[in-house]
């Protein structure tokens, strides 16, 4: 049988687009806090520059183009995100839905700080699904698009990378499950593939499947 449609032992999921609509909101968040630093850069270049990836990414990106940004972009950034999550946030469609009726384990794995995750989570009411199984780029020492952290993911949930599948809505993640060595289906349900092709993009990037409503998830 195809590896991509077998029952895995263990799912790992993305957050941000993945079970949370957050993406257009987090990337909105991105440009005005930049824009405030006089660094230009648009909502479809923030997506396409910075989807699935880290602030200390984008920190160092900047860094890179020699446009430092201050030494308190994060904490600034985090503040301004957190705020707009608490008013706008809401989960991806029947995302609830999939996790009740999920037989095997999962957790999730996140380029976003705990706190953001945590705070996602909560809002849109998808917390009690996990726990404390919530992985973060935080605990490890490279995020994705480098493995670490959806290995990290599967150690502490004593899982082979094999029998692993990760969801996930961006190409750096879709690189980094793949460089795992796990089955990976690309997400496109969420708000920031409206006008995008995303089947296209993730597909373009390895993943194993793609798929857009949440109602699909375990259609073959």
């Amino acid at each position: 049988m195809d590896r991509s449609r077998q029952r895995p032992d263990l799912v790992i999921f993305d957050c941000d687009g993945v079970l949370v609509d957050s993406e257009l909101v987090s990337c909105q968040c991105l440009v005005d806090e930049l824009s405030g630093f006089g660094i230009s850069l648009t909502l479809a270049q923030a997506l396409e520059l910075f989807l699935g990836r880290s602030t200390s990414a984008i920190t160092q990106h900047y860094r890179e183009l020699g446009q430092a940004v201050p030494a308190d972009f994060p904490v600034r950034l985090k503040s301004r995100v957190l705020t707009a999550f608490e008013k706008a946030l809401h989960p991806i469609p029947d995302a609830d839905t999939v996790l009740s009726g999920l037989r095997v384990p999962c957790c999730v794995a996140s380029s976003s700080d705990l706190d953001r995750v945590a705070l996602s989570l909560r809002v849109t009411g998808l917390a009690p699904h996990f726990g404390d199984r919530i992985y973060t780029a935080q605990m490890v020492t490279h995020g994705k698009p480098a493995p670490d952290l959806f290995l990290h993911a599967a150690e502490k949930m004593g899982a082979l990378p094999a029998r692993t599948l990760v969801i996930e809505d961006s190409v750096s993640g879709v690189l980094a499950a793949k460089a795992a060595g796990m089955t990976v289906w690309g997400f496109v349900g969420g708000s920031h593939y409206r006008g995008r092709d995303g089947q296209a993009i993730l597909s373009g990037a390895g993943a194993d499947r793609v798929f857009a409503h949440m109602s699909e998830f375990w259609e073959a």
